[in-house]
């Protein structure tokens, strides 16, 4: 009889048949993988916030090499021009020493003629040092007046001619040192730049849009604290003008109706503005130099007159209003009276960071003009720029 039982399934049917289980554990391991594909590039991605660090970074390390790069293009030139005096000297005092050697000749010539002390002159002549010869009493003895200032000479010219030669051989060792010392801050400063570009190109639309918003509200946050500076220097002005004014009054009223002593007092009151004003007059001028300069663009080491850096920019400016500044920042902080921020005035220099790489011209209420890095123009900017902290001193040239 035959049975009922229904056939079991042929083997390639189970074969295609997927448990729920099996289904869930194969797309758990999809998306675990999925995850991982993704995860791995964002995990090794900087955040914009440290893209914005250490592009800011690179730029003030190229700021403290152009610094040093100034320095040592400066000490170079310095050293180049010693060197070339010295090789000038040098040339003079050999051209001198021929001649002394000349006359000493003419001398020894005309002893041979006469038979007399041929052997003494003509070795002294040839002697790499005629002094052991002087002390010869025999000798000097037969040494005309003439003939001693003749041999003097040429032991003097000898004598100087070989501490000239030292000297430019010192100088020229100096000068290859410097040289390289120029190189190697070049080298670091383009380093510095080339990494910085690679950074910021490396940057999306996206976040090169956040980096633009992040940087505006620093700006804003710079403008605040420059505004609270110039509403404090206000008050400090406005109570210094009261003061004057009292003591003016006190002075007027202590005087009396001496015409002398008033006299005295408007004199007094004179002479102690005659300073400021030649201060402010040659500020005016430094500051109307470098407004002028606004737009152009940082080149570091530039001085002028199509692009600037940093300290050539002060330089200039300072130039323009008769006062001569040092090349580098960490010389024209040292060119000055340091004054406090609170206390800051127009045309004064403010410095910036713990290794002074930094400097702008103070234009009153809480700004300057600056160079402030590469890729950037020379603009009108608070100095709370990179935040207070950033501010190392404030210094009046004149």
């Amino acid at each position: 009889m035959a049975s009922h039982r229904k056939s079991r399934p042929t083997g390639t049917r189970v074969a295609g048949i997927r448990t729920p289980a099996l289904a869930t554990a194969a797309l758990t391991s999809v998306a675990l993988l999925s995850q991982t594909a993704n995860a791995t590039p964002s995990d090794d991605r900087p955040t914009l916030e440290e893209v914005e660090k250490k592009v800011d970074d690179l730029y003030r390390q190229a700021g403290s090499a152009t610094e040093k790069y100034n320095a040592a293009k400066e000490k170079t030139t310095k050293q180049r021009k010693k060197v070339d005096t010295l090789l000038d000297d040098v040339a003079q005092r050999t051209q001198k020493l021929n001649d002394a050697r000349e006359e000493l000749g003419s001398f020894a010539s005309a002893q041979y003629r006469t038979g007399a002390s041929v052997p003494e002159t003509a070795t002294l002549l040839l002697a790499d040092s005629p002094q052991d010869y002087f002390d010869q009493n025999q000798l000097m003895n037969r040494l005309t007046g003439r003939q001693k200032t003749a041999v003097d000479d040429y032991v003097t010219q000898q004598s100087e001619t070989m501490k000239k030669r030292r000297e430019a051989t010192e100088s020229l060792e100096t000068l290859t040192d410097s040289q390289k010392d120029l190189k190697t801050a070049k080298s670091t400063v383009q380093k510095k730049l080339a990494t910085a570009r690679e950074l910021l190109s490396e940057l999306t639309a996206e976040e090169k849009a956040r980096l633009a918003a992040i940087e505006k509200k620093k700006q804003q946050e710079a403008a605040r604290k420059a505004a609270e500076l110039a509403k404090q220097q206000a008050a400090q002005e406005e109570a210094e003008r009261e003061r004057r004014e009292e003591a003016a009054r006190q002075q007027e009223s202590g005087s009396g109706s001496s015409g002398t002593s008033g006299g005295t007092g408007s004199s007094d009151s004179s002479g102690s503005s005659t300073p400021g004003t030649s201060t402010g007059t040659k500020a005016d001028k430094a500051i109307a130099f470098a407004r002028a300069q606004i737009g152009k663009p940082y080149v570091w080491g530039a001085t002028g007159p199509d692009s600037y850096d940093c300290s050539g920019l002060t330089q200039a400016a300072w130039k323009a209003a008769g006062v001569t500044l040092p090349r580098v920042t960490y010389d024209q902080v040292n060119a000055g009276t340091t004054v406090s921020v609170s206390q800051a005035q127009p045309g004064d220099l403010v410095f910036f960071y713990d290794d002074i790489s930094h400097v702008g011209l103070y234009i009153g209420d809480g700004m300057m003009i600056h160079a402030p890095k590469p890729g950037a123009y020379v603009r009108e900017e608070s100095i709370f720029y990179d935040g207070e902290s950033s501010i190392y001193s404030v210094v009046r040239p004149a």
